[in-house]
């Protein structure tokens, strides 16, 4: 008798902590809600989210407030996520290279790779550019100086590891040619060193530097999708000089491991809403972003994908930390 009373007790408080569980997710959210930002104030990682920002609030029924922490290739961000509580209060503004490549070039206490994808706000080409006053003013021509002057050429990025960091070493790999890397602390100050004539060149978006190429303050070279952009007819790909070079990125949210499936699709719908509501996605489409808002299980199989990319050129180009 007391054997079965015990059993039947434990039963009951297994049931109990199931239905809270339940109840919680059911619930979520009921507080407001923080996105970690892991790159400085001013580039198009910052601006990005914080697009859809309203209206993600609006879909979710809570404030949602944006945190900047810079720093480590986005590491400090994504492990201050990877850190929390896994119950959809803490996320992660996520860029391919967090979840594909800095595992491999960071010694970390932490697997970014195992950050739960939760959807992909939109989707853009890197573009390469370049100082007006270079001795160039087309990829032909910059691939001919830089052959010509090995090691005199630089290029700026966002950190390293990042998407334009990549960009730069497999537009080095497939060109045959020598440029040097200089790693910045996010695409703002890299474009503030770039326009003012410190570096030389730099993979970034449209998004963040259209007002630089219509004031004639940088010039653009190329742009890395499959075919020329419509805003830029006169632009060629990249892959019109060098095929196959390709660069296409995006930026997403993720959710700390073990967020449970109902919270996530929970967030994930609210973004995919957010993406589409008119407002948002001409905003994005006016600014020559693509609008995503895509599903858990269709993000997870991009990050994939561009994992295999990516880590080729991360071993042929020996990317290290710096």
């Amino acid at each position: 008798m007391i054997r079965r009373t015990c059993l039947a007790g434990l039963f009951a408080l297994f049931a109990f902590a199931l239905g809270s569980i339940s109840h919680a997710q059911d619930a979520f959210p009921s507080k407001p809600i923080r996105v970690i930002i892991p790159y400085p104030p001013g580039g198009a990682a910052d601006a990005l989210p914080r697009l859809i920002g309203e209206r993600l609030s609006a879909h979710l029924g809570q404030p949602v407030f944006f945190e900047n922490r810079p720093g480590a290739g986005a590491n400090l961000g994504a492990e201050a996520v990877f850190r929390a509580e896994p119950d959809g209060y803490t996320l992660l503004v996520a860029a391919p290279h967090v979840s594909t490549t800095n595992s491999i070039i960071y010694k970390l206490s932490f697997d970014p790779g195992t950050l739960a994808p939760v959807a992909i706000i939109a989707a853009y080409p890197n573009i390469l550019l370049s100082n007006p006053k270079s001795p160039f003013v087309s990829l032909k021509e910059m691939i001919a100086y830089a052959k010509a002057n090995p090691g005199k050429l630089n290029y700026a990025s966002q950190g390293s590891s990042t998407s334009s960091h990549l960009t730069g070493e497999m537009l080095k790999i497939m060109a045959g040619i020598n440029l040097v890397h200089v790693p910045y602390k996010g695409s703002g100050p890299a474009l503030t060193d770039l326009v003012g004539g410190q570096v030389d060149l730099m993979f970034d978006n449209l998004f963040a530097t259209m007002q630089y190429i219509k004031s004639g303050r940088l010039r653009i070279l190329g742009v890395g999708s499959t075919r020329r952009l419509s805003a830029l007819p006169d632009v060629p790909a990249i892959a019109e000089v060098i095929p196959g070079c390709i660069s296409e990125t995006w930026m997403g949210m993720a959710a700390p491991p073990k967020t449970p499936p109902a919270i996530i699709a929970k967030v994930s719908a609210a973004v995919g809403e957010a993406v589409r509501s008119p407002e948002v996605a001409k905003r994005l489409s006016d600014l020559n972003l693509e609008p995503v808002g895509n599903t858990p299980a269709q993000m997870a199989e991009i990050v994939r994908q561009d994992t295999e990319r990516w880590v080729g050129v991360v071993r042929t180009a020996k990317v290290k930390a710096d």
